[in-house]
């Protein structure tokens, strides 16, 4: 594959991330987008004559060629859709970059994902729960996300540091460039413990438009997002908005109804949009996270004493599947809602089944 290439294809206009991705569905490669004739490239699905003259009349390769010399340069990490360490959890969003710049060093691909997110403006109570959140976290070894803004995000990714933990930023410019600047040093230290992540070139500004952007990526890399304090118009909220469009687990700390901050979070919450968690008890228990939930559990599953014949019905669908739907189980057992919702608490009362967000369950 030709770096060249892949870099130019971003450059073109018209050509924005999901054309990109449609190109290559059809061409194969950058390097065959550019060598396509005009019919060829006009006859793919969206493209059109407009976009597919801009292929063939782009000529220069100056700014692509500048940008591999800055990645040269400074060590960058530029990531490819197609390239195994491109992170895979964004690489299934349709609106996904095609191209990322990485500077650091991690895992995009770790285990456990999750994004922190919140208000510029942290009260002592956001503060707090960052803190305990991520020293919590610290067990499950998690790659942590944010945004490296003021307030929530920057809380974040410091409490990472001082835990041991991977975290890594999502910039809304290149990465020649840190703002805010007075996170320079803290952006400084992240290189040792994770990194930066960027979908923009060298010399892009921090402009408005750039941060919802810098938000989906926030959103899509990660198992689920959590937002800890933010207002109701926050930025925080858009990236939570973009996280359920991606069917990603959402969370949200409440916060007092007459706090500002916390407005956000009871509105997420108030309107489904996030689960309402307190700690990292609930998010262990609302993923399936809990080692020690689980340990105690499967001596139960393989005794199954005393289970009523309902439940008994549940537990051999579940055994059949990882993950069983509510609706699913009342086909499969032909049970009534009724008994089915009391034999389905009765088995988690048990330890022998665990319930996850959708009403989706699993055996323990």
């Amino acid at each position: 594959m030709s770096l060249l290439h892949q870099i130019a294809l971003t450059q073109i206009p018209g050509v924005g991330h999901t054309n990109a991705r449609n190109l290559m569905s059809y061409c194969g490669s950058a390097e065959e987008i550019f060598s396509a004739k005009f019919n060829v490239l006009n006859s793919i699905p969206g493209i059109g004559p407009k976009t597919a003259a801009s292929i063939c009349n782009h000529a220069g390769f100056d700014r692509a060629e500048a940008e591999m010399e800055f990645i040269e340069k400074y060590k960058i990490k530029p990531l490819f859709i197609t390239d195994k360490d491109y992170p895979q959890r964004l690489k299934n969003c349709g609106d996904a970059p095609v191209i990322l710049y990485f500077k650091g060093e991690t895992d995009l691909n770790a285990a456990k994902v999750i994004s922190i997110v919140g208000t510029r403006n942290a009260t002592d109570y956001g503060k707090e729960l960052c803190r305990q959140l991520v020293e919590d976290l610290q067990p499950h070894h998690p790659l942590i996300i944010s945004g490296l803004a003021y307030g929530i995000d920057s809380m974040a990714h410091n409490e990472c540091l001082k835990n041991q933990i991977h975290t890594v930023g999502i910039l809304g410019h290149g990465l020649d460039r840190i703002y805010p600047a007075l996170n320079r040093n803290l952006a400084g230290k992240m290189l040792e413990c994770g990194g930066l992540l960027t979908e923009f070139p060298s010399k892009t500004n921090p402009d408005r438009e750039n941060f919802p952007k810098r938000n989906r990526i926030i959103a899509g890399i990660s198992d689920v997002t959590i937002v800890v304090e933010a207002n109701i118009k926050g930025g925080a909220l858009i990236t939570a908005e973009i996280a359920n469009s991606y069917n990603r687990d959402v969370f949200a700390f409440p916060g007092r109804v007459q706090d500002e901050y916390s407005s956000g979070c009871n509105y997420l919450i108030k309107t489904n949009r996030a689960n309402l968690i307190s700690g990292v008890k609930d998010l262990e228990y609302l993923l399936g996270w809990s080692e020690i939930h689980a340990k105690k559990q499967k001596p139960q599953l393989s005794l199954l004493l005393n289970l009523s014949a309902a439940e008994q019905k549940i537990v051999d669908v579940l055994k059949t599947r990882d993950l069983v739907e509510v609706d699913e189980l009342a086909i499969k057992t032909n049970l009534q809602q009724s008994k089915l919702a009391v034999s389905i608490l009765g088995l988690e009362m048990q330890g022998i089944i665990i319930a996850l967000p959708g009403k989706v369950y699993k055996l323990a």
